[in-house]
């Protein structure tokens, strides 16, 4: 796939997703989307007196092996039930991300890990009609006993089904409640929602003319473990493991994949080296004001800095972005050595007024949640 080329960063067409917090203060985005579950439901935490390196405890993590993922999926992975028609076009627009998250004490302490917080980077909306190779971006739809909510994922690249991935990258906030929560439920990923700009300005449209690739209905889905041991409603140390993917299905669509269907997707770049990240272009479906989620949006955020919560775990990617809550979890790209245009990051905290987006490092957790997935049956 080719994407356009930012003279400011090296890649465009990019929309940063966000957040929605309280003034001055950090926040989780999207749908903070993420009310809490039943502690005792599959989504709990693993148990504290689990032995090390073993599936359910998150001691040791770096020396799992591919039983130890397996294990761990099988215990605490969603397995979705499809309501295929749960998703009608007035249910979409109800979906709103909820106000915000309860803001965060203080960003993190050590100076060292700390870069000072970019600036504010204007976000900009794609022209429609979206060009083929926007086509991997949209806009997810989750339910949970308190409401309906909206988040962006990422089409992203399957090595061991290449050229039919039906692989979706988000933030975990956008898919489990964390520490004592429970998975949302019903959700389903709209590619380039709205392309044709059909609904932009509030007119009245046809479900097929928002979803011009149709609904794709998660069937299987996984978060970073440490999302599940002590995610919460609060930006903060677990941020720096905010990731998740879902495995899609297309009812309407049997045996085709969702990347066939859209005509690409996005290879993931796990630990990415800072010195080698150049300029990222962050892509989201803002919801909150002066957004309406009806637009993908972007914005070239430059070189990323970097933020702390905790020094022994990763530091998270930070860049200027003017974006707001919906688009949590949205896809952070850059180019790698080889000019290939790569995933590294999604949205998942920021201040109100937005100003700056943060995003996690993808390390061992991230890669070892995603080559689980990898081991999934196609749909």
């Amino acid at each position: 796939m080719s994407y356009r080329i930012s003279s400011r960063t090296g890649l465009a067409g990019v929309a940063g997703v966000v957040v929605a917090a309280l003034a001055l203060s950090l926040a989780a985005c999207g749908p903070d989307e993420v009310p809490g579950g039943d502690a005792a439901s599959a989504g709990a935490a693993p148990t504290a007196d689990a032995k090390p390196g073993l599936p359910g405890s998150l001691q040791d993590l770096k020396k799992w092996k591919a039983a130890d993922w397996a294990g761990w999926a099988k215990q605490h992975a969603l397995k979705n039930q499809i309501v295929k028609d749960l998703w009608s076009l007035d249910a979409m627009n109800k979906a709103t991300p909820t106000d915000a998250m309860k803001p965060t004490d203080k960003l993190g302490t050590d100076t060292t890990q700390n870069d000072p917080l970019p600036g504010p980077v204007q976000a900009k909306g794609e022209r429609h009609p979206y060009t083929g190779n926007m086509a991997v971006f949209g806009k997810l739809f989750m339910k949970s006993p308190k409401g309906t909510y909206v988040c962006s994922g990422t089409v992203v690249s399957d090595p061991a089904h290449p050229g039919r991935s039906n692989l979706v990258w988000t933030a975990g906030h956008c898919l489990h409640g964390g520490k004592g929560g429970d998975w949302l439920q019903n959700i389903a990923f709209v590619p380039s929602y709205n392309r044709s700009g059909a609904a932009s300005g509030g007119k009245q449209v046809t479900l097929e003319q928002v979803a011009p690739y149709g609904r794709w209905w998660a069937d299987y889905a996984m978060v970073a473990p440490q999302w599940i041991d002590e995610g919460g409603e609060t930006g903060g140390p677990v941020s720096q493991y905010d990731s998740g993917i879902i495995q899609v299905t297309n009812p309407d669509l049997p045996g085709k994949s969702l990347e066939e269907v859209v005509g690409g997707s996005v290879p993931v770049w796990f630990d990415a080296p800072r010195n080698q990240v150049h300029a990222i272009t962050a892509y989201g479906f803002p919801s909150a004001r002066p957004f309406d989620g009806q637009e993908l949006e972007y914005c070239d955020g430059g070189a990323p800095s970097r933020l702390s919560f905790d020094p022994q775990r990763p530091t998270m990617l930070t860049i200027g972005c003017t974006m707001t809550a919906g688009s949590s979890g949205g896809g952070w790209l850059t180019r790698d050595p080889s000019g290939k245009v790569v995933l590294v990051s999604n949205t998942s905290i920021g201040p109100t007024p937005s100003a700056w987006l943060a995003g996690p490092e993808l390390d061992h957790q991230a890669q070892g949640m995603f080559q689980q997935m990898t081991t999934l049956p196609q749909p």
